[in-house]
């Protein structure tokens, strides 16, 4: 059996074998720990029946450990370069599948349907790169695909972010969007010292397990998007102001704009920061005929 991709060592090997240098703009950075792998497939709890979708796949140090114990692992790889070093280090592995693309471009649900016919289950499991994680994950969320959870490795910040509780300084409307879809927990803290090249800031893992049914029911998906990510425009404003420049007439209809928020038992003077995902849904139904006005 060949020695883990995810070794120092190893990866040096590999690199050098192929010339291989970092690209900045790709946000490349490779894990170079087994056990720190090895939680991760833990906390995925991926099994013999599991489909895996991997992200940026880099030399295949996560995908060796994933493809050792899901039924299968097709990973989306955007950079051309890795391509051949993928099809060495992964060739012990018949139950791998590169794709060659970006994953923000990608019809993952045709991918799914493909792919993964034989298998329970589906997760995606990855190290993301930093500058592209939010709008990776916001794009397997609002595709509505038939996945169990996500579990991925990002910048700890944008992790705080995403598991904040309401009224803390975390939160805002990524906290909202993501939790609307998912049960949210950062699972593990990740040190810099664990990649090559080192980043600049600490990561963590985290896990979004699908929720049966979204967090709140509303009248207008798209409406409550929208008003909730209004209500967070200036921090440090009250609700109430925040609405009063999201609608295009707001003064016209600040009265109506209050007393709704007072019928429905929000304090306009509130911040978007203190709002739960329920009480946003009824702010948005409360005020959506506003918007035909």
């Amino acid at each position: 059996m060949s020695k883990d991709i995810a070794t120092p060592a190893r990866t040096k090997e590999i690199l050098k074998k192929y010339g291989f240098s970092f690209k900045k703009s790709l946000g490349q950075n490779f894990l170079i720990d087994t056990n720190v792998l090895h939680r991760i497939v833990d906390h995925a709890e991926v099994g013999e029946d599991t489909g895996v979708i991997e992200i940026g796949p880099g030399i295949g140090a996560l995908t060796e450990q994933l493809a050792k114990r899901a039924k299968k692992v097709v990973a989306f790889e955007i950079d051309q370069r890795l391509l051949p070093i993928l099809s060495d280090t992964l060739s012990p592995y018949p139950n791998v599948k590169i794709i060659h693309e970006d994953i923000l471009k990608a019809d993952v649900k045709s991918v799914m349907e493909e792919e993964f016919s034989e298998c329970k289950e589906v997760m995606v499991v990855a190290n993301l790169p930093y500058y592209v994680t939010t709008p990776i994950i916001m794009k397997l969320l609002e595709d509505k695909l038939p996945l169990k959870g996500i579990v991925v490795m990002l910048q700890k910040e944008v992790a705080d972010r995403i598991a904040a509780n309401a009224s803390t300084k975390e939160y805002g409307s990524l906290s909202i969007a993501i939790q609307y879809y998912t049960e949210a927990k950062t699972v593990m803290v990740v040190p810099k010292t664990v990649f090559v090249p080192q980043p600049n800031v600490d990561s963590a893992v985290i896990r979004l397990l699908k929720r049966d049914k979204p967090a709140a029911e509303m009248l207008d998906e798209a409406f409550f998007f929208e008003l909730m990510k209004a209500s967070f425009a200036q921090r440090r404003k009250t609700l109430m102001n925040n609405l009063l420049q999201f609608y295009p007439h707001g003064r016209a209809v600040k009265e109506e704009i209050e007393q709704k928020l007072l019928d429905s038992g929000i304090d306009p003077k509130r911040r978007g920061e203190s709002l739960t995902v329920e009480e946003f849904a009824k702010v948005s139904d409360v005020l959506l005929p506003l918007l035909k006005k």
